[in-house]
């Protein structure tokens, strides 16, 4: 445990988690045999993966006080991150995941998140806020956002983020928001339309794939889409475009790549693995340029591998990956289609 009152961590996540149950086969799950167990969840997955680049990681999130719930409270601290701020809620179960696994691209998602996922139970109450306004990196997902009583805890927690970062002496440096918009956590594309204009407000860096900044800002072309998100007031917006590569911009900068021609085994965890990437990126104040560089690349390696979480990448695994497959020449001429 950490003292909260004095400790500031590198990067602190809040959202969904999950234990993740994948096959370790490719093909339709009724024909799979053998099922590898994990620490999933897209906020928990960014903590991790950040910790595997030597940050001082956490989490906020809320388990089932059940076998799964003590699996991941006990795992965090083996993936070097904290779980102090995990708690257990009676009378809910910890959330399960399961994929199929068809390469290269088709990757179903089963959510067992019922009546009410624990992680959406976080309230504005027990937020850990000053732990969150002195963390260097702040993440949230547009997940938090579906439900209260997580909605108003998520939205406290970005308003008083803000605030501290204002402040004479703040530590913080960057407050992300991850566009992580999944159909099945709302009630129509609308309300969550509603709820990330908000939580825009207060975030310096936006991320999402081409159908999530749709949902933020009514734009699929990822110039576009990047130009609304830096209107909106973010200072780095970064577009994932799938087999076009990736987009970043800053108002005075745009980068963009390919993405690695490697042998897919599961692309579930590669956005997770990037944002983790992106963090030590953007902690470590390296250049755009070799952020992104960077990212894509712990990206791709994860999509190699079948798990999520166990599949993150160490700096030098990344490092050495880059050494032997040089960052894809800048993808400009594709950026837009």
């Amino acid at each position: 445990m950490t003292d909260e009152a004095s400790h500031v961590h590198d990067v602190i996540t809040m959202g969904r988690v999950s234990v993740d149950v994948y096959p370790q086969q490719t093909g339709p799950l009724e024909d799979v045999t053998t099922f590898s167990k994990s620490v999933g969840g897209s906020a928990t997955n960014v903590a991790v993966a950040a910790a595997r680049h030597g940050a001082d990681a956490a989490v906020i999130t809320r388990t089932g006080n059940d076998p799964f719930g003590r699996y991941i409270a006990r795992t965090l601290p083996e993936f070097g991150v904290a779980n102090d701020f995990v708690e257990p809620v009676e009378g809910l179960n910890t959330p399960v995941a399961f994929c199929e696994i068809f390469p290269p691209d088709d990757f179903p998602l089963y959510f067992y998140r019922a009546p009410k996922a624990p992680d959406l139970m976080i309230t504005s109450e027990s937020l850990p806020l000053h732990a969150i306004e002195r963390t260097r990196v702040f993440w949230t997902t547009v997940t938090g956002l579906s439900e209260e009583p997580s909605r108003s805890a998520h939205h406290a927690a970005a308003a008083a983020r803000s605030a501290a970062l204002r402040a004479p002496g703040a530590t913080g440096r960057h407050t992300v928001l991850d566009l992580d918009y999944r159909a099945v956590f709302w009630p129509e594309p609308a309300a969550a339309t509603r709820e990330v204009a908000v939580a825009l407000d207060h975030a310096t860096v936006a991320v999402g794939n081409r159908e999530e900044c749709e949902i933020a800002v009514g734009e699929t072309d990822p110039l576009r889409a990047a130009d609304a998100l830096l209107e909106r007031g973010v200072e780095l917006a970064i577009v994932k475009q799938g087999p076009r590569g990736v987009l970043a911009k800053t108002r005075d900068e745009t980068v963009a790549y390919r993405p690695h021609a490697v042998d897919v085994v599961n692309g579930l965890g590669s956005g997770d693995g990037f944002g983790g990437a992106l963090v030590h990126g953007l902690l470590q104040g390296w250049s755009l340029d070799r952020t992104l560089a960077f990212a894509n690349a712990a990206g791709a390696i994860v999509a190699t591998r079948f798990e999520c979480s166990t599949a993150m990448p160490t700096s030098d695994e990344v490092e050495c990956f880059l050494r032997t497959n040089p960052a894809p020449a800048t993808a400009e001429e594709g950026v837009g289609a």
